[in-house]
């Protein structure tokens, strides 16, 4: 995929891009995470699981962002006539409903569908202050390491907080059954550790957890 004069796609971002992967995302983040823990820091890292993201794509939003990140002219009519006044039926028990015209989402499992996606999502990194995003499509996770609990309880909410509005502002929302933060570092860093950080978003406390998956792969606290 070219890159666009106007940051896209940000270098956070590995999904549906050539020559990245589920494991040059994964890669990535080891490798970030193990030459934190070198010095003695911790990692702190929230993984956020987005609901429905594809389905939920906002029409005029997206149509915005193109136009922001330079589709002008013939291609940005293009693409609006692909996203615009689409109609959908759907068969239940044997039932065909009536046609309905769909005010939001992106077909999947198509060529296009991935592309849009991509422009929609990834302005999302510039509203961090302080945390490192990694993205795969909308699998995204926040990684603040430091050697004391406080900065991390501060950086992480306050970006927690920046990341809330940028959900609201875009109409998406989050899975927060899913959404937990995990601590990751050395045994004997983590066995020290006095208090945990307590992250929220929205008012609504996060879970911190030992193990977690993400793009098919385990990751535990330790390492």
């Amino acid at each position: 995929m070219p890159a666009f004069s106007n940051g896209f796609p940000l270098s956070y971002q590995s999904g549906f891009r050539s020559f990245h992967s589920t494991v040059t995302a994964l890669l990535e983040a080891s490798d970030n995470w193990a030459f934190n823990i070198d010095p003695g820091y911790i990692n702190a890292v929230v993984f956020l699981d987005l609901k429905k993201t594809f389905d939920t794509v906002n029409h005029p939003i997206l149509l915005s962002k193109l136009s922001l990140y330079g589709v002008k002219g013939n291609a940005y009519e293009l693409l609006s006539s692909y996203v615009d006044n689409r109609r959908q039926k759907c068969v239940v028990n044997g039932i065909l409903s009536k046609s309905r015209t769909l005010t939001c989402g992106i077909p999947q499992r198509t060529i296009l569908g991935p592309l849009l996606f991509l422009f929609y999502i990834n302005d999302l990194p510039n509203c961090l202050s302080d945390s490192q995003p990694r993205m795969y499509a909308d699998d995204t996770h926040l990684t603040y390491a430091d050697n004391d609990i406080c900065p991390i309880e501060a950086s992480l909410n306050q970006d927690l907080s920046n990341i809330n509005r940028w959900l609201i502002a875009n109409k998406l929302t989050l899975n927060m059954t899913k959404t937990a933060f995990m601590l990751i570092g050395s045994r004997q860093k983590l066995n020290s550790l006095a208090v945990l950080p307590a992250l929220e978003i929205n008012v609504t406390q996060l879970n911190r957890v030992n193990v977690t998956k993400s793009l098919g792969v385990s990751y535990q606290r330790y390492i």
